[in-house]
């Protein structure tokens, strides 16, 4: 069985960040660096280029089709999902690989996990995120203390095997007209399959630059009620 990684990065107007904290990723770390970039126009896309990363255009708005459109490209037998904005710490990436090494289908860089802090919240994003990993928790049957972080490693053909390249898996975002992340359902699915998941505690420094794109009220509105439509739906 591969045992190869692929650091998955998807980016938007990201500039500032990828200069900091790109060059803090080994490359022996991981076999593929895959660059998602949603039309940029800071010079986000060029500097990948530069930088030799692989680069994918995606055609779609949202984060979401970052993955849909982006995972076809990704060669590694695990994917780590990594965002290039400072709020992952790039020294963590090979603690996620050692620990999936013991046998998990995914690892997480819990902000919450005892020993680790965000820095990046606020009062609206830290509530938000106590009350998504308690409601997985208690109607999903999971011990997560961070399920919403996109900062983990995960087998890469879960994106399958769980549906979340569907459409339908994402029903309720249309809604509430927006294009959320696919952590709430990942986290979900694994736990509803029962699979092998840990967690490793990684703090969230502050964002470095460019524009936090999660709008709060949406997102959080679409997720909770994927969260809640996953009780009846997808076995």
């Amino acid at each position: 069985m591969s045992n190869t990684v692929t650091l998955f990065v998807p980016t938007l107007n990201e500039i500032e960040g990828m200069k900091a904290m790109m060059p803090r990723v080994r490359r022996e770390w991981c076999d593929q660096i895959l660059v998602v970039d949603g039309n940029s126009t800071d010079g986000t896309l060029e500097y990948a280029r530069e930088q030799g990363y692989e680069v994918v255009i995606q055609k779609k708005k949202g984060i979401r089709y970052a993955y849909i459109e982006g995972f076809p490209y990704v060669k590694g037998h695990y994917v780590i999902t990594f965002s290039p904005d400072g709020n992952s710490i790039p020294e963590i990436i090979p603690k996620l690989i050692e620990k999936i090494a013991e046998g998990y289908d995914m690892v997480i860089a819990s902000r919450y996990a005892s020993g680790a802090r965000s820095e990046d919240d606020d009062i609206m994003t830290s509530l938000g995120n106590w009350l998504f990993t308690k409601t997985i928790n208690f109607l999903h049957g999971a011990h997560y203390s961070d399920a919403m972080v996109m900062f983990r490693i995960y087998r890469t053909n879960l994106f399958i095997e769980l549906d979340l390249h569907k459409e339908e898996s994402y029903a309720p975002e249309k809604l509430f007209c927006t294009v959320a992340g696919i952590e709430p359902l990942l986290s979900v699915r694994c736990a509803k399959r029962r699979l092998r998941v840990s967690e490793i505690p990684a703090d969230e420094p502050r964002r470095l630059g460019g524009e936090r794109k999660m709008r709060v009220v949406r997102w959080g509105g679409a997720c909770m009620l994927e969260v809640l439509r996953e009780v009846y739906y997808w076995r």
